[in-house]
């Protein structure tokens, strides 16, 4: 069998031309699941440690040795940071003094007087492991920590801190650090920049911190590290970088040589068990620039943090070989297989490869401080017990033509889910007993993958080009990895179709009605056998009983436990109106009432109770919620009338007119309702309380795309009227209560209009914030549309929901066949 690498010189250089996005907010590397999956957080793929998309540092590191000389292309080594203002993460309870009500607007400052403020002891808190040493139940504290610091040989100032939830940091008066809409339940380290560091004086300094904790669990415990830099300056000079569907591509200069790094998943959502499979390539081109022969060596590290939740915990490093395919392979001493549940979590369970076919290539471990000598241009010892960083390394020739060579990374989860009380593994495993086999075979494989993702990348950039235009094209292209990685392919006991997705930096939750919706259109695209199971569990839950209300549940569980809903509030509108237009959906593009024949008493049992309580909602959680609950939601209300629409379209495909009569004329009534109750002259209200208020009207894409006209066309054309007047330089606000957005609602809205120029005034924006936001992290569908910051979420599956003008366009072109 040839070496897999051989081909990948067919594909390197100059493929990327088009259909590729050369700009965003963090890069894809690795993607393949909510555990399988690392980024580049910054547009110089050497500026920063690569990072799972929690943010936490799951290390790539990239040399190249050039005629003796190192230039590192991948990554970035730290030295191990030392606390200089301790924290109490390890039971050492830290005094300070607190309020839970409003101080003065100076707090945070040196010269305020806290003295008639409570004392206490960090880390605040409530629920989570009952381990915090002061009580915190109401919804905002403010703490001053006092510490003296004498110490002044730092070299890298760190913030170390754990908050739940949003949370303000200051250091004598000057801010550090915010996020909102945000937490982490564990403690994290934040560089800080050396004008920060300049704040620090010699003696008394105060951190001061606000914490806001509006629901849930509480917590709040912070300190100071400081940490020295890399002495490594002998970086790559990096060239480009392109985005494709399924690669990421970047091109360096290191001296007299040229080199391409391609990472590819090769996530094809049409073939389930390609997209299953999660193994994600790296190839290596080699060329020379000066037309003579130059000696180099490549020096891949992949960090063993890959395996764990946390730094401390202890994996173990194993060698393993199958047929011409060489591995090392890390994962914890203790294996406790789906133990850990919720959102800011990693994959602790299972096994990480490093793997290749190639004899040249040495694969072996190294300390971090090891491969920090190397990237410093210093001999070290060749191998080292450490479990730092699974290693491979090799020599190759630099010519004037191009030379390639590549690698393989993988991981086994063992089981990937528990799905009502069963462990079930991933679907990639109904074809292969083990890693080794599939390693062999994506290792063979690899030349035709290359190609089938190749010709797919242009395949989806120029249908998105001919939809949309070049910015849709481009957003769809930055969305398409993203969305699929954030699901999970599993095999159900009856070799069924299950695809989860994990809610990814919201709540954790498992198999969410409310974000299957948004997310859709991507699945509806290129397999409705994706979305049929991300739908039908639902279905099953109400089936077996289990949950018994008249409506859907909002989640079955917390990722990877999906055995029963795990969210506090229930979405009974909301999520009655998305199954049934979900369930229509698939009925459309599989031209099959299949699925609806199959599960019509659920669906009837929703659509009852959308005819009884979905015209004018009362109070309840809603997935346009964020500035608060609404009663009257005139949005929701038509996602109710489009449910009840779309469940006559399917009565009447499957012949049952009477059923399809009554419902019909029961949701045309309700939408003259609807105009009438919602009208505010110039455009339609937020609420049926009117009040001057307004909202995008997404759910009336629905009634477009399913061919229902329940809604009059004039209804569109005075809301894309106004939408267009209230516009951002970063998007079209969500409503009007705030000034930030939703950028898969704002897609939504755009299709509803038949208008090219006025499609792309709306996508244009959105364009800019992927362009522009200052927030590297990847793709958040939540921002302030007044400066591109993130507001909160992140690497969601809902960005699916760009593909909602490729859907309209597929459906358009069938209509007039």
């Amino acid at each position: 069998m040839k070496s897999f690498f051989l081909f990948a010189s067919l594909a390197m250089f100059g493929f990327f031309a088009q259909a590729q996005v050369s700009k965003a907010p963090a890069y894809p590397l690795i993607t393949h699941d909510p555990y399988f999956s690392v980024w580049s957080f910054t547009d110089q793929l050497n500026q920063s440690v690569t990072r799972h998309w929690t943010g936490s540092d799951q290390s790539l590191v990239g040399l190249l040795e050039v005629d003796g000389k190192t230039y590192q292309f991948l990554g970035a080594l730290q030295y191990p940071s030392t606390g200089i203002v301790a924290h109490a993460e390890n039971n050492q309870p830290i005094e300070v003094q607190f309020t839970e009500t409003k101080p003065a607007e100076d707090w945070m400052t040196s010269h305020f007087n806290d003295v008639y403020w409570n004392k206490g002891k960090l880390p605040f808190g409530k629920g989570w492991d009952n381990k915090w040493n002061t009580p915190w139940n109401t919804k905002n504290i403010w703490v001053r920590r006092a510490f003296d610091l004498q110490d002044f040989d730092i070299d890298q100032l760190i913030l170390q801190l754990r908050h739940d939830d949003d949370v303000e940091v200051y250091l004598n008066g000057y801010p550090v650090y915010s996020c909102e809409n945000c937490h982490t339940k564990q403690l994290k380290d934040y560089p800080l920049s050396d004008l920060i560091k300049s704040k620090l004086k010699k003696g008394k300094n105060i951190l001061a911190i606000h914490c806001m904790n509006p629901v849930g669990n509480s917590w709040l415990d912070a300190g100071f590290a400081k940490q020295s830099r890399s002495t490594q300056s002998n970086l790559a000079i990096q060239n480009s970088v392109q985005i494709t569907a399924t690669q990421t591509s970047y091109q360096f200069t290191c001296g007299p040589v040229k080199l391409q790094v391609n990472f590819l998943s090769p996530l094809l959502a049409s073939n389930l068990d390609l997209l299953s499979r999660p193994v994600s390539y790296i190839n290596f081109g080699i060329q020379s620039t000066d037309n003579k022969t130059h000696k180099t060596k490549i020096t891949f590290g992949l960090s063993s943090d890959i395996a764990k939740n946390e730094k401390e915990q202890i994996v173990q490093v194993s060698t393993g070989k199958k047929g011409n395919v060489r591995y090392l392979k890390t994962g914890l001493n203790q294996q406790k297989v789906l133990n850990k549940v919720g959102d800011d979590v990693r994959i602790d369970w299972g096994y990480a490869y490093l793997a290749t076919n190639q004899a040249k290539q040495q694969l072996k471990t190294l300390s971090q401080s090891q491969l920090m000598s190397l990237a410093d241009g210093k001999k070290t010892s060749s191998e080292s017990s450490s479990t730092d960083y699974l290693v491979a390394s090799w020599d190759i020739t630099a010519t004037k033509s191009n030379q390639n060579s590549s690698i393989m990374l993988a991981y086994d989860d063992l089981y990937s889910i528990q799905y009502f009380q069963k462990n079930l593994q991933a679907w990639w495993k109904k074809n292969f007993a083990s890693m080794d086999d599939l390693l062999v075979r994506a290792a063979k494989e690899y030349p035709s993958i290359l190609v089938q993702c190749k010709n797919f990348d242009k395949q989806l950039f120029q249908e998105a080009l001919l939809a949309g235009g070049k910015e849709y094209a481009e957003l769809c292209v930055a969305a398409y990895r993203q969305s699929l990685a954030a699901h999970k392919l599993v095999r159900g006991e009856k070799n069924e179709v299950l695809f989860p997705q994990k809610e990814n930096f919201s709540n954790g939750s498992i198999w969410t009605v409310d974000v299957t919706y948004p997310s859709a259109p991507l699945s509806l695209l290129y397999n409705t056998k994706l979305l049929r199971g991300m739908v039908e569990p639902l279905i099953y839950y109400s089936e077996s009983g289990q949950w018994k209300k008249p409506f859907p549940a909002h989640d079955i569980g917390t990722y990877p436990l999906a055995n029963g809903q795990t969210y506090p509030e229930d979405m009974p509108v909301e999520e009655a109106g998305n199954m049934i237009l979900l369930t229509a959906a698939i009925c459309k593009e599989e031209n099959s009432t299949q699925i609806a024949k199959a599960h019509w008493p659920t669906l009837t049992r929703w659509v009852d109770f959308l005819v009884k309580d979905g015209l004018d909602p009362a109070n309840q959680l809603c997935t346009d919620d964020f500035a608060g609950h609404l009663d009257r939601n005139a949005n929701l209300s038509i996602k109710a009338i489009v449910g009840i629409g779309s469940y006559a379209q399917m009565a009447r495909n499957m012949g049952l007119k009477s059923t399809a009569d009554s419902m019909q004329k029961i949701a045309q009534k309700y939408a003259l309702k609807w105009v009438e109750m919602a009208d505010e002259g110039d455009h339609y209200a937020l609420t049926f309380n009117k009040n001057n208020t307004w909202s995008q009207k997404y759910n009336l894409v629905w009634d477009k795309l399913l061919g229902l006209n329940l809604f009059p066309r004039y209804v569109y054309e005075k809301e894309m009227a106004y939408y267009l007047k209230k516009q951002n330089t970063y998007g079209l606000p969500l409503d009007s209560r705030k000034t930030y957005t939703k950028s898969d609602w704002i897609m939504w809205t755009a299709t509803l209009s038949d208008k090219p120029a006025e499609f792309k005034a709306l996508v244009h924006p959105i364009y800019q914030f992927m362009q522009e936001s200052p927030s590297r992290v990847p793709l958040s569908d939540w921002h302030e549309t007044t400066n591109g910051k993130q507001v909160g979420f992140q690497a969601r599956s809902v960005v699916g929901g760009y593909f909602i003008k490729m859907l309209e366009q597929r459906w358009a072109k069938r209509k007039k066949k």
